[in-house]
């Protein structure tokens, strides 16, 4: 082969790769893509009002978020919306799963079926994405998909708004269809990040790098509940602090709730 034939294979394979290594990848159906990159995760927020415990914990406010910290994940899938009870119903057809103890006959209510399935414990949660050839997102990657790389209070921006997520001061009471609230997406595009439904993630209730706190909770007994539910067990959960991106609760992996559901990720 000529030096210049030579040289010219050479720049149209480099190039091809080249060129496939700057193209994102394609997300599944009713997937986002969350790009590759750092973040700020947790906060440094301070309990100045003096408020004490949390509500129904035993935590203090803000404690188990410091210290915020730099967090870089790889290109990650996430669903747009929350499993739902139609999605959920395939599975139990499938495999004779579990059903949520409020369905009927191991059917979900009529006209719900685009609600959020709920009243599924972490490992019904877990089974499914795996099922479905996902996986559950991790607590950084559900973060990262809240509040994008502007460190947002909310998934929508920094002020609390009832008219953007059904949470206990939006007025429901109850659970609603998923993708009720576009004016509330995340940065990319994620529906229901805050309100409407609790969500499992992966990970064990931990301390977060360089912590001090001393929390009870922690340890291999609880897993990690995200983005805060519809406000049907308590006035406390009108205000805005359960619904903050950083804001963290738990309770261990066996127990469900009917305002408790779940989404999925995927690795490219």
């Amino acid at each position: 082969m000529r030096p210049t034939q030579i040289l010219l294979t050479f720049l149209l394979l480099f190039g091809g790769c080249f060129q496939r290594s700057l193209s994102k990848p394609t997300p599944p159906p009713d997937m986002v893509l969350i790009p590759a990159g750092p973040f700020q995760m947790g906060s440094n927020k301070e309990d100045t009002e003096h408020q004490g415990a949390e509500f129904g914990s035993v935590k203090p406010w803000y404690l188990d978020e410091h210290p915020q910290h730099r967090v870089v994940l790889s290109d990650f899938f996430i669903d747009r919306f929350e499993v739902t009870n139609s999605q959920y119903q395939r599975l139990i057809e499938s495999i004779q799963a579990r059903a949520p103890e409020h369905w009927i006959g191991g059917r979900y209510l009529g006209g719900q079926e685009n609600f959020p399935v709920t009243e599924i414990n972490w490992y019904d949660a877990d089974r499914y994405c795996k099922w479905v050839g996902k996986r559950l997102p991790s607590e950084a990657e559900w973060e990262k998909a809240a509040r994008g790389t502007d460190g947002r209070e909310f998934p929508w921006g920094n002020e609390f708004d009832p008219k953007k997520a059904n949470t206990g001061a939006s007025g429901f009471g109850r659970l609603l269809a998923v993708g009720s609230f576009p004016s509330g997406v995340s940065p990319y595009g994620v529906h229901d990040l805050a309100g409407n439904a609790w969500e499992w993630v992966e990970d064990w209730y931990q301390p977060y790098p360089g912590s001090t706190d001393r929390n009870a909770l922690y340890g291999q007994r609880n897993k990690v509940l995200r983005g805060g539910g519809y406000g049907g067990n308590g006035g406390h959960y009108a205000l805005a602090l359960f619904y903050r991106t950083a804001y963290r609760s738990s309770i261990p992996p066996e127990e469900a709730y009917v305002d408790l559901g779940f989404r999925c990720a995927k690795t490219p």
